[in-house]
């Protein structure tokens, strides 16, 4: 089986080479790079599996290369960041990351966390049934609510017969969802659910992910129940 091809962006030179051999020992193959406009050309000549981009890199910041990266490809992203209070770590998952890591990290951590996020990139499928419920049913394996179609085994989105984009991340979030209209989902469940997250994390990747999918499928169909999560109006 090809080994898993991971752009690894950070301008830090003892992290970048630490790193990447940490990567290379866990069967990684690694491209490493200095900065955001080589992340960027590596990028568009090696079209890897997952990228992991520093939030501050000199000439194109991570938020930026991330941006760019989610214009051309649903690949999954992860930011790194220096501090878990940052305003970064939003601005890059509000510019399409799927998740972010806290630097200094352990390397099993990261390893852990790229892992968990390639899994549910390779098994979008699976979250919901294929049954045509819960929603009310429309083709076989179609979910209907209102003018939102959810189609779960094409794994396609549709709004008033218009194809929606979704990443990965937005469409494993939009099937559990689905899979429960009405029954609110707590973030800590999402969490677990979306993420793989067998421990407790930052809710605000589920809360930015949340408002990226509300912008798609429209602001009103899911719902916020204060103190307790969030649930799809059926």
């Amino acid at each position: 089986m090809a080994e898993t091809h991971v752009l690894f962006v950070e301008d830090d030179d003892v992290i970048r080479e630490a790193t990447q051999l940490a990567l290379e020992r866990d069967g990684f193959t690694v491209t490493a790079m200095p900065d955001g406009l080589a992340g960027l050309e590596a990028f568009r000549a090696n079209r890897p599996d997952i990228a992991l981009l520093d939030v501050m890199l000199p000439g194109l910041d991570g938020v930026s290369l991330c941006r760019r990266i989610r214009d051309e490809s649903t690949v999954p992203v992860i930011m790194l960041s220096a501090r878990a209070d940052s305003i970064d770590v939003v601005l890059g998952l509000e510019a399409g990351a799927d998740d972010y890591v806290t630097k200094p990290f352990d390397g099993a951590v990261l390893v852990a966390r790229i892992r968990a996020v390639l899994r549910r990139f390779g098994h979008a499928g699976g979250v919901a049934g294929d049954s045509g419920e819960p929603g009310r049913p429309g083709e076989r394996g179609v979910l209907v609510f209102g003018d939102l179609e959810v189609d779960t085994e094409g794994m396609e989105v549709r709004r008033d017969g218009r194809p929606i984009g979704l990443t990965p991340t937005e469409m494993r979030l939009l099937l559990e969802f689905s899979s429960a209209p009405g029954t609110v989902l707590s973030r800590d469940k999402l969490l677990e659910r979306v993420w793989d997250y067998g421990w407790g994390g930052d809710t605000r990747v589920v809360d930015v992910h949340v408002q990226r999918l509300r912008t798609k499928i429209g602001q009103d169909r899911i719902e916020t129940v204060r103190g307790f999560g969030y649930k799809l109006k059926a």
